[in-house]
């Protein structure tokens, strides 16, 4: 909800207003499209503008609500990157940014949002670990870095606040999208910042991390929003097969 209502701040460019209207919720829904939310997390963010909307109409401060529909939602594959795909991506970003650069290995080893990882602190980065105190899920977590994560947030402090705070989410963006243009993946809405997330997810799946294991690495308040990565979990049903096979021989299918 906080980093929303920042990310509500700059996209409204900080403008007052006492009426919320039909045409400036499709101008907001327009804009987080265009940063490459999916109807499910606009749709999430939608159903917390709602609420913030109506409490401001009850204390008199907006006198009109707009009508707030429910985008659809798709179900089906998860887009995740190879790892050549990881590779040709990451150095098109370091070539232009080498903060960005760093910033994409922590989000990819980390799984941690975009805003959570540029809200860290010094002080969130010590003992090998990364800790998110300020999460979507308002709760914290803390996940132990790879080798190369520590490399990404092992730089001088020089004056900023984190390892990552010299960069804007919108920055970041920016140089996501050109880099993504130079590699050939311009016409992929699904490589987004958020697509570093997925890929963490998967690959720990893919790895035999149990599902329990990848809802605390990824801070997800439920199991069944971790369970849309089960699938990649195959080996869990190898053993199925040689039961069938067993089956098929030794006449134990019989009643």
């Amino acid at each position: 909800m906080t980093f929303f209502i920042g990310e509500l701040d700059e996209l409204m460019l900080g403008k007052r207003f006492s009426a919320f209207g039909q045409e400036t919720l499709d101008e907001l829904i327009g804009k987080l499209r265009a940063r490459g939310n999916s109807n499910a997390t606009i749709n999430r963010k939608m159903a917390a503008l709602s609420k913030l909307l109506r409490k401001a109409q009850k204390m008199g401060d907006i006198h009109s609500l707009p009508e707030f529909r429910r985008q659809k939602e798709r179900s089906g594959r998860i887009r995740f990157l190879s790892r050549d795909e990881e590779d040709r991506l990451f150095a098109a970003i370091a070539r232009r940014n080498a903060d960005a650069g760093r910033l994409s290995v922590f989000l990819v080893d980390t799984g941690c949002r975009l805003g959570e990882a540029i809200g860290l602190n010094w002080n969130d980065v010590i003992g090998g670990k990364a800790s998110f105190w300020i999460t979507k899920s308002a709760r914290a977590r803390s996940v132990p870095l790879t080798g190369r994560a520590q490399e990404a947030v092992s730089i001088p402090k020089d004056g900023h606040k984190g390892p990552f705070a010299m960069l804007k989410q919108a920055q970041y963006r920016t140089i996501w999208n050109e880099a993504k243009a130079e590699i050939g993946l311009s016409q992929d809405d699904q490589v987004v910042p958020h697509v570093l997330r997925h890929t963490c997810a998967s690959r720990l799946v893919q790895g035999g991390i149990d599902l329990r294991r990848v809802q605390m690495w990824l801070g997800h308040q439920t199991l069944q929003m971790t369970m849309r990565y089960a699938h990649l979990a195959t080996s869990d049903l190898d053993p199925c097969v040689d039961v069938l096979e067993r089956c098929k021989g030794a006449g134990c299918c019989k009643n």
